[in-house]
């Protein structure tokens, strides 16, 4: 089931393109990556599919739908701007949050009370915003975005500024969301943290797309066709080389990145592999989305 879909959607400002023919659907309990370079138009597609700026042309659905007011409220919404209420104690913002999205009072203190436990900012729940450390406010307004329990989250730039130890804290949540079922669009220009929490991407340059699709699958497209090989022993490398079909093998550390010669079949290589020597494991050598993404700007910007 698709939560979110954008059918051809274009939007400029004062003649300038800052979205292009964008199409793409989000699925109903994934982790989808909105990635690009800043500038790329992420920010711009999030404010559309919110209804806050109105594409020029094309289809936005959430639900099957247009936008409505009660689709809004299933809807939570971490902004890349971030702003709270400095003066109002920290559990008094959430419960106030969590009813300005319908949800009954009661509710909303437990919820508040189970969210502030799960970072551990129970204690501070009778502080002040101003009161807290930056880090905290920046948790503070994770928790505002999911404290109505909403079926779509939308984070831009959710670890921007925050610490390591903060930052796990936030992914951990993040995986348990859609561990129950949540759909996340996590917006970010740091491919790392795509890479470990995103199902699929859609990666944007100058408004248009450039990638779309699994992780799994675009890290396959663009990979070197070697494998990355790791012998329980020293091996004689010289041995494996004479294999027929190995064009290549480069010696790195403890393991042994091996590339065969075109059109060579990677199960019969590793067969006559595990007959050779004594393999503790193996795995495709796969660019990382960091390359992919470096290599996908560089070929633009050639173009």
């Amino acid at each position: 089931m698709h939560i979110l879909e954008f059918k051809s959607v274009s939007k400029s400002f004062s003649d300038k393109n800052i979205l292009e023919d964008i199409s793409f659907s989000v699925r109903q309990g994934e982790i989808f990556g909105l990635l690009g370079p800043n500038g790329a138009g992420k920010t711009t597609l999030i404010r559309l599919l919110l209804d806050i700026l109105r594409p020029d042309s094309g289809e936005i659905r959430i639900y099957g739908d247009l936008l409505s007011p009660a689709a809004k409220d299933r809807i939570g919404y971490l902004p890349e701007e971030r702003g709270l209420y400095r003066k109002t104690k920290l559990l008094d913002m959430l419960v106030y949050l969590a009813q300005l999205k319908g949800m009954p009072k009661k509710q909303a203190h437990l919820n508040a009370e189970t969210l502030l436990n799960s970072l551990d900012l129970y204690q501070y729940k009778n502080k002040k915003v101003e009161e807290l450390s930056k880090g905290m406010q920046q948790q503070v307004q994770f928790l505002s975005a999911i404290i109505h329990e909403p079926e779509l989250i939308i984070l831009d730039e959710p670890f921007y500024g925050l610490d390591p130890v903060i930052t796990k804290a936030i992914k951990a949540r993040i995986l348990e969301l859609r561990a129950a079922g949540k759909t996340i669009i996590l917006s970010t220009h740091i491919m790392e943290q795509a890479q470990t929490l995103c199902d699929r991407i859609l990666m944007l340059n100058k408004g248009r797309r450039v990638l779309y699709g699994l992780v799994d699958d675009i890290r396959k497209e663009y990979g070197k066709n070697s494998l990355i090989v790791e012998f329980a022993e020293n091996a004689d490398l010289n041995t494996i080389r004479e294999i027929s079909g190995i064009k290549k093998v480069v010696e790195s550390g403890k393991f042994v990145e091996i590339f065969p010669e075109e059109g060579v079949n990677i199960q019969t290589l590793l067969e006559e592999l595990v007959q050779r020597a004594n393999l503790l494991r193996f795995e495709q050598a796969l660019p990382s989305l960091n390359e992919i993404f470096i290599e996908t700007l560089e070929s633009a910007a050639s173009e």
